[in-house]
Formats: structure tokens, C-alpha cells, sequence
């Protein structure tokens, strides 16, 4: 009588931990790989520059321009 009882306690405590595995392993795989933060002052005024760049090149036809 307590054998199949406790098969069945074992069972359901088995399959619950399963799910809870499972539930773990999807949120782990849905975190974002990236976390995107401000960049620093010295990268945020080289991307400016750079967009600025490609802003004149853009107005002037794809000439390209010395600086000196």
C-alpha cells in the first residue's frame, strides 16, 4: 500500500523539479546578452566626430576631405 503511494509522491516531486528546471533554463536564455550602458565622455566625442564626418561627407557627395 505505501509503495505505489510513495511512487507517486516521488513522481510528482521529480516532475515539479523538472518543470522548475526547465522554468530556470528559459529565463536564463532570455536574459539580453548585451547590457548597454552610456559610454564613456571619450567614446561618446569619437562617435561624434565620426558622425559628424559622415554627415559632411554625405552633404558634399562622397568627396573626401583633408583635414590637416
Amino acid at each position: 500500500m505505501t509503495d505505489p503511494l510513495l511512487n507517486v509522491i516521488f513522481e510528482v516531486i521529480d516532475f515539479a523539479l523538472d518543470c522548475s528546471v526547465a522554468v530556470d533554463d528559459t529565463k536564463w536564455r532570455s536574459k539580453p546578452e548585451i547590457v548597454e550602458g552610456p559610454l564613456p565622455p571619450a567614446a561618446q566625442r569619437a562617435l561624434a566626430e565620426a558622425e559628424e564626418r559622415q554627415r559632411v561627407r554625405e552633404q558634399t557627395g562622397g568627396e573626401t576631405i583633408q583635414t590637416s
